[in-house]
């Protein structure tokens, strides 16, 4: 395994409020424990990104489900593992996140497992994740799909969790190492440590295989 780059602050070493935020992260994940005890070198980084992510990604003006189809998006382009193996516990109780989905989000414009409001949804996490531009087409389908305030909290959504994964997976921090013992909001076949590392072995684990290509930006 390669080795951690930073420590994860140990609960002990937390004051009340942290330790109860760690406990709601052991329950419900998203974030999970572990890329909290991280954050936690700096409180104001803790609380920054707790509050942002309990505002605008688990609530919020938009789509939760939509949300949580471009954190996805962001992970496979940027291969973050670690958000990568995750998922909402509240979209996945929705039914709204299939893994069938979740496979195809790369190729979403040619899938037919998604909406055409899930699609520019996904065409706007693509635009900010590589850098696209965009033209007046591009931003009259978006219009044509959310609100001016959905689009403003998706996107501050999209570059949140973009900036975070792409930091996260140069840390090479993995899951079930801090508060170990719970499989909230792990992905199917990743919930416990066990389960964690015979996906990650396998032949078809989607960061070996073609699910997890770089796109060619042009």
């Amino acid at each position: 395994m390669a080795k951690q780059r930073i420590s994860y602050v140990p609960l002990e070493k937390m004051d009340a409020k942290m330790r109860r935020e760690m406990e709601r992260c052991q329950r419900e994940g998203t974030p999970r424990p572990e890329s909290s005890a991280v954050r936690a070198h700096v409180p104001e980084c803790f609380w920054a990104f707790a509050n942002s992510w309990r505002d605008i990604f688990k609530n919020g003006v938009c789509d939760h489900s939509i949300k949580e189809l471009c954190r996805l998006y962001v992970s496979r382009s940027v291969q973050c593992e670690y958000c990568g193996n995750q998922r909402s516990i509240k979209a996945a109780s929705s039914g709204a996140v299939m893994e069938d989905h979740v496979r195809d989000l790369l190729n979403f414009e040619k899938s037919d497992n998604y909406d055409e409001r899930q699609k520019a949804a996904l065409a706007y996490a693509e635009a900010i994740t590589w850098h696209l531009t965009t033209d007046d087409a591009f931003w009259e389908r978006l219009h044509t799909h959310f609100s001016e305030p959905e689009l403003v909290e998706l996107g501050c959504f999209i570059a949140l969790t973009m900036g975070q994964q792409s930091w996260l997976r140069l840390l090479n921090i993995e899951h079930h190492q801090v508060l170990a013992g719970t499989s909230a909001s792990m992905a199917p076949g990743f919930e416990d440590a066990k389960a964690l590392a015979e996906a990650k072995a396998s032949s078809e684990y989607w960061a070996k295989s073609g699910q997890a290509d770089s796109k060619k930006v042009a």
